[in-house]
């Protein structure tokens, strides 16, 4: 769950501690959470240029295989712009073709990728909107794998930095756009690598992700950062300078809020329980709890439990109950409280059977019973 104390109702400019930013469009997420830090103009659609690449080498990460060979079409060598030089015929395998349109954002390389996957740009854009709608970037519709201009070919802010997010969980994808350099050997020989994202060298735990630049889409840069175990995402769109745009972005990230994590997936409580053989049920905390919060609010997360009136019998594995986490009163997410027991309501039969058998219970599992 997302959550936004930085920015109310709708993502807008932070207050006066705000970065100052020259881009036209630009937002800061969390990398865990999804939190908006910071939003200009994020949900309006505008031409990515190659920041495009991101969604196409994670539908071929998702749908292809690295060691796929892939034979470069006349029309794939014959694509204009950025370019890795491909010629006709020659034969790189898929990863290869990866490293060229991320690190070196050659186009050539996108249209061998989207041909050896779909068989044409048009058939790899229906499988690039269908991964991108399916990941929540609803805003987004793409025409080709490469992101020259065309009518209908556009995505938001907020979109591209949703998708970096989704793909930065691919470790293949981390390895790649965290890399300066790279020099591959195929089956047509070797080839040398060098990252268009410069902020690889300038910024303290920059590890990604895609420059773009077209004219009309401008300086476009999706960068994302780690520091301390915790990754920014950061999206400038038509930007007068995007190195220093993105790096403001995530030194506000890094310096105004903070990334707490108040709950541990398989956590354990106590909940009372009612009529049961036993006055309580331990519960296992379903999933790890996180929250980011602007540094002036840490002492104020506040942790608690909401169980309503609970009867036995219980079975194992069902709800007991939620942990909640909440920040100046406004909850801000939960969790579920998943019973590691089961306990049997109290009757007479059962009572019996438990008083006969509760020793040797005891004896086997080292427990102590009431």
């Amino acid at each position: 769950m997302a959550l936004l104390l930085f920015l109310s109702a709708a993502p807008r400019e932070a207050g006066a501690f705000a970065p100052q930013v020259t881009a036209d469009a630009a937002v800061l997420l969390d990398a865990r959470t999804g939190t908006v830090l910071y939003g200009r103009t994020p949900y309006e659609r505008r031409p990515p240029a190659s920041t495009t690449k991101i969604l196409t080498a994670l539908v071929a990460l998702e749908g292809g295989r690295l060691s796929d060979v892939v034979t470069v079409s006349p029309y794939a060598s014959w694509t204009e712009g950025s370019s890795l030089y491909l010629r006709t015929g020659e034969r790189l395998t898929l990863e290869e073709l990866l490293w060229g349109a991320l690190l070196e954002s050659g186009n050539d390389a996108c249209v061998a990728i989207a041909e050896h996957l779909a068989g044409s740009e048009e058939g790899f854009a229906r499988l690039q909107n269908k991964k991108a709608w399916a990941i929540g970037a609803w805003d987004t519709h793409f025409v080709n794998p490469h992101g020259l201009p065309a009518p209908d070919h556009y995505t938001t802010a907020y979109d591209l930095a949703t998708i970096a997010r989704y793909a930065l969980r691919n470790s293949k994808f981390q390895e790649i756009v965290r890399a300066r350099e790279k020099v591959v050997s195929g089956p047509s020989g070797g080839r040398s690598f060098f990252s268009t994202n410069r902020l690889l060298w300038s910024y303290s735990g920059a590890d990604g992700v895609k420059t773009g630049t077209t004219a009309e889409a401008g300086q476009c840069l999706v960068a994302s950062a780690t520091r301390g175990g915790r990754q920014l995402v950061a999206v400038v769109l038509h930007s007068d300078d995007r190195w220093s745009d993105a790096a403001a972005l995530l030194d506000f990230g890094y310096t105004e809020s903070r990334l707490l994590q108040p709950g541990k997936a398989g956590e354990t409580v106590t909940v009372p329980l009612k009529n049961g053989l036993t006055p309580a049920v331990t519960a296992r905390l379903a999933q790890d709890l996180y929250v980011v919060v602007p540094w002036q609010k840490v002492g104020r997360v506040e942790k608690s439990l909401e169980v309503q009136a609970l009867k036995a019998p219980v079975e194992r594995g069902s709800k007991v109950g939620e942990v909640v986490i909440r920040v100046e009163g406004e909850t801000v997410t939960r969790a579920d409280l998943i019973a590691t027991q089961a306990v049997a309501a109290r009757n007479p039969a059962t009572v019996f059977l438990w008083r006969l058998y509760r020793p040797l219970l005891a004896r086997l599992w080292g427990l102590h019973l009431l």
